[in-house]
């Protein structure tokens, strides 16, 4: 089991950029892979990106591919999500998720372990 805390969230007017981040603890982290989910108000939690658990390979939703970037630091343990470009439509709460054995995941199901979440708004 792994401990997730996002941070990084704000306010941004549409074409600005935020950096998310997600600590996690535990000696393990780099060997889970890792993904960052989004969750409007009304909506279901939808996927955003993932990567592996070295990091060489990324997978994106296509609404915001050439936009965000998925990256990690595994000797520090952290976990982060580059949004540039930022359009109204991104508002949402960011989780990042933790999943042991699962190759670049996308449903919520197949991720174990979850952060408490970060706020994200793009003003237009």
């Amino acid at each position: 089991q792994v401990q997730l805390v996002e941070s990084g969230g704000g306010l941004v007017q549409a074409g600005g950029s935020l950096r998310l981040s997600c600590a996690a603890s535990g000696r393990t982290f780099s060997s889970y892979a890792m993904g960052w989910f989004r969750q409007a108000r009304g909506k279901e939690r939808e996927f955003a990106a993932a990567i592996n658990p070295s990091g060489v390979s990324t997978y994106y939703a296509d609404s915001v591919k050439g936009r965000f970037t998925i990256y990690r630091d595994n000797a520090n343990n952290i976990l982060y999500l580059r949004m540039n470009n930022l359009k109204p439509e991104d508002t949402a709460v960011y989780y990042c998720a933790a999943g042991p054995g699962i190759i670049l995941a996308t449903t919520p199901d197949e991720y174990s372990d979850w952060g408490q979440g970060t706020q994200v708004t793009v003003s237009s």
